[in-house]
């Protein structure tokens, strides 16, 4: 009998880094860096450089990482921010911990990203910021956003939590707006121990603001000049962070890889891919596909011992938590169709060739 195919298996990368790994800490523990210090400053140089930014920041989590940049550009109460509804629910978290309002705006029905147009209908005078998600490690339209964010004087923030090393017309994403927020959660492509996160930004302000606010708003220890947070990335996250972005590319590039295999092998009609137009290098976090009986190809594949995951069941303005904005079903139709019919298929770089394969054939067989 086969053996069964994970949506996804961390466990077969920390077997391969894990003596570079356990070597990190040691290092970590014979300094007592734990909180802060040298190994976060050594990752945060890093890392900037791979997102080609002046400045990347260390935090506690790619939440944080979304909170802090709401903090550091001023928005705040009867403020409004524009997110896509089909995105991690983190998103729309951000301008509700500074009190704002998010707005939630469509995808485009192909590339399942923010559709620039559904920004344009989104607009108020309380209007403060955009935040685009790079979903599944796919960049969005970067240029038509940001026109639409520089022609009305707001603010344009990237949630790159997906895209680690995602290019848009050959640049890095991160560094297109005021502030690029990235999370480090387990599953990423760049994922810590636990939680981890980072902001990065070319502007000096934002950089010295949000250092100041993850660390007690104290720039002088035991001086503190506003309401701040504990925030800060720890040493051992940091140290394992620097061990696994010098295989960051590698692994990026066998996920696009067997993301070209899904493409080329898949020829169910009924089963259909996200576009990718020429100008977005995706890192695919994730493969997702859409399908019109979603339950019946999830049991199809777990009958033949394949997994798979949602991503997401559930779009952001329909939450309970957010019921009280007055969103019905209805009123963003390419999310909602999203939601209702999006599958993850199994996608990490330590999957063998022949489970590819396998995959790519139990698709094919499907019918529904």
């Amino acid at each position: 009998m086969e053996n069964n195919i994970p949506f996804f298996d961390l466990s077969r990368q920390h077997e391969n880094i894990k003596e570079a790994v356990f070597a990190a800490l040691h290092t970590v523990c014979g300094q007592t860096a734990f909180s802060g210090g040298p190994f976060v400053d050594a990752f945060e140089k890093d890392f900037s450089s791979t997102c080609k930014t002046k400045h990347a920041i260390g935090v506690n989590s790619g939440t944080s990482a979304l909170h802090l940049t709401m903090l550091a550009l001023g928005i705040g109460k009867d403020d409004e921010v524009i997110i896509p509804a089909n995105t991690f629910i983190a998103t729309a978290w951000a301008p509700s911990y500074v009190e704002a309002t998010p707005v939630f705006a469509d995808c485009r029905p192909d590339t399942w990203n923010i559709d620039p147009l559904s920004i344009e209908g989104k607009l108020t005078a309380r209007t403060k910021a955009v935040i685009g998600v790079h979903l599944y490690g796919q960049p969005f339209d970067i240029d038509a956003v940001k026109s639409v964010c520089a022609k009305h004087g707001i603010f344009f923030v990237e949630d790159c939590a997906q895209a680690h090393g995602a290019q848009y017309k050959g640049i890095p994403v991160g560094g297109f707006g005021e502030i690029g927020c990235f999370s480090f959660y387990p599953g990423k492509n760049l994922g810590a121990y636990g939680e981890g996160g980072a902001v990065v930004t070319n502007n000096e302000a934002y950089d010295t603001h949000i250092r100041k606010l993850r660390n007690h708003a104290s720039q002088v220890r035991y001086y503190h000049d506003e309401l701040g947070f504990n925030m800060r990335m720890d040493g051992f996250q940091a140290a394992i962070l620097s061990v696994k972005l010098k295989f960051l590319q590698t692994w990026n590039t066998t996920r696009k890889k067997i993301a070209a295999r899904y493409r080329e092998g898949i020829t169910n009609h009924t089963i259909t891919v996200q576009y990718q137009p020429e100008w977005a290098e995706s890192v695919y976090h994730l493969f997702v596909v859409t399908t019109a009986d979603r339950e019946g190809f999830i049991e199809y594949l777990k009958s033949h011992g394949i997994g798979s995951g949602l991503h997401y069941p559930v779009p952001c303005h329909l939450q309970k938590a957010y019921r009280d904005l007055g969103y019905k079903e209805g009123d963003l139709p390419n999310a909602e169709y999203l939601a209702k019919h999006c599958v993850s298929l199994p996608m990490f770089p330590e999957m063998e060739e022949h489970e590819v394969s396998r995959v790519i054939d139990v698709v094919n067989t499907y019918s529904k």
